[in-house]
């Protein structure tokens, strides 16, 4: 079963690292990656394509316009079911504590781990491996 992916990052950088780390997973059907490079457009991508099987939402904190904690608590108004896992450079206490108020599944700091990210995306994933 495809593991899909919701990313949501405003820097190009971030997309394209995400791009490479799962091209393995990509090709071979095991994930499928959405890019959005702001708040506003993840939330046109949710509406648009509702929520597939096993979605995970992936999004940077620090973002212009909407912040990641705003599209986190918007999204959890809309889809209280979605898991988001939160994704920034800084270790702000303050805004993890936030995030996990808001409703995020987990939090990860920059740069990605993408061993311990795929395998923590596993756990989210019902129990299953990416």
């Amino acid at each position: 079963m495809t593991a899909n992916l919701l990313l949501v990052d405003d820097e190009p950088d971030a997309i394209e690292l995400f791009r490479q780390s799962f091209r393995r997973e990509i090709r071979q059907g095991a994930c499928s990656i959405q890019f959005a490079q702001s708040g506003d457009e993840a939330l046109d991508l949710l509406a648009q394509c509702g929520l597939a099987e096993r979605l995970l939402m992936l999004s940077d904190i620090n973002m212009p316009g909407m912040s990641g904690l705003d599209l986190l608590r918007e999204v959890k108004q809309r889809w209280p079911e979605l898991p988001v896992i939160m994704i920034t450079a800084y270790g702000d206490a303050e805004k993890r504590r936030l995030a996990k108020d808001f409703g995020a599944s987990d939090f990860i700091t920059k740069p990605v781990d993408f061993t311990q990210l795929k395998a923590t995306l596993g756990s989210h994933m019902h129990g299953d491996g990416i």
